[in-house]
């Protein structure tokens, strides 16, 4: 029962308004449990301006959630929980809770992620392929986002050494709908992954946080023919500032579906023209066995003696951080340098600020009036 009205506070609370998952681990950090940041949000909404407090996801609508994920025959998974990937567990926003359709086992396993053009092109798919089945074959699961072009080619090559495909909607959504059938067949011998609500229909805006997992899952990212301006290179960044390996594929200088790839080469990228360049980069990583991960999970923190003993900023440091900020995203360290003042006082003022819907936090640690 403990556990049961635990988790039921854990998606309560990530499904308030205004709370992301660094939001989420800044509450859990500062009172301990998600129910004891429930209670707090009245309180540290008003601190930052909102009119109306701040009130919780309801737990009735929590309830139907969880029914509505048993019935499908998928799980979720809290960041605290053995099966939670040791990797993704890592990342300063890793979503505080995951749904999972297929077997949440493989989700810990060695991985690559590969992503690439919508419209690749028969060259691009095939090599999608090949990259896919012969890194499956050395023992990494393939992780895609399972869209047109390069990430259903990278699932269908690793079916049967192991894939999971991290979907911008709901675990149920199933987009494109021309990949139910490859749906079906990752569901069944790998694993489907969502951050999204369930019942939630793709829209843009998800689309990067769902590139941020597929990094986050893996020790590396392989590009195969993308755009300057596509998600494959806002994943690639996104594996760097992860700190995982980021591979690619070079491609023709005269078609557009290699501009990112080459970009990524000029800045770095391990070139791969077989599978072994992937191999011998990650069998050289020396990670820790993942069991030894299993075996010092996430720890909570301790409790303390009252609700919150983090120092109450005044209203003029309040002043000062709205004066500092503009609708131009700024990193939180610039932030606190320029203030001159302790980063505990910034950062609990802008918990505050976020969760009155004043300010919003983007990737890369950066926040940003509304």
């Amino acid at each position: 029962m403990a556990d049961d009205k635990k988790r039921l506070n854990t998606l309560r609370l990530i499904r308030t308004e205004n709370i992301g998952p660094v939001t989420f681990h800044r509450l859990l950090s500062r009172y301990g449990t998600a129910e004891r940041a429930l209670e707090a949000l009245p309180t540290l909404s008003k601190r930052g301006g909102r009119t109306k407090p701040l009130v919780a996801f309801p737990a009735d609508e929590a309830e139907r959630e969880l029914e509505r994920i048993e019935k499908y025959g998928a799980h979720l998974i809290a960041f605290d929980d053995p099966l939670y990937p040791a990797l993704l567990r890592q990342c300063d926003d890793a979503p505080p809770l995951i749904t999972v359709l297929g077997d949440p086992q493989i989700l810990s396993r060695p991985a690559l992620g590969v992503v690439g053009a919508r419209n690749a092109s028969l060259a691009g798919r095939k090599m999608a392929e090949s990259l896919s089945q012969k890194t499956g074959a050395g023992g990494y699961t393939i992780v895609s986002g399972l869209a047109r072009g390069i990430d259903s080619a990278a699932h269908q090559a690793a079916l049967d050494t192991g894939t999971i495909a991290v979907v911008a909607g709901g675990i149920d959504v199933i987009y494109p709908p021309e990949n139910e059938k490859l749906y079906r067949a990752i569901a069944e011998k790998g694993a489907i992954v969502a951050e999204s609500p369930f019942g939630t229909e793709p829209i843009a805006r998800h689309f990067p946080k769902r590139n941020r997992i597929i990094s986050g899952l893996s020790q590396g990212v392989l590009i195969v023919e993308a755009a300057l301006k596509s998600g494959s290179l806002i994943t690639a960044r996104m594996a760097l500032e992860q700190n995982r390996e980021v591979f690619a594929v070079p491609g023709s200088p005269m078609d557009p579906r290699s501009g990112g790839a080459n970009a990524m080469l000029k800045d770095g990228a391990h070139i791969v023209t077989t599978a072994d360049d992937i191999l011998h980069v990650l069998r050289a990583l020396k990670l820790r066995p993942l069991a030894d991960n299993k075996a010092a999970p996430w720890q909570p923190p301790l409790p303390t003696d009252t609700p919150d003993n983090t120092p109450e900023p005044d209203t003029a440091l309040r002043h000062r951080v709205m004066e500092s900020l503009s609708t131009a995203p700024v990193l939180v360290d610039d932030l606190i340098r320029s203030l001159d003042v302790p980063a505990a006082f910034v950062l609990s003022v802008l918990l505050e600020l976020e969760l009155a819907g004043r300010v919003e936090r983007q990737t890369g640690n950066k926040v940003n009036l509304i």
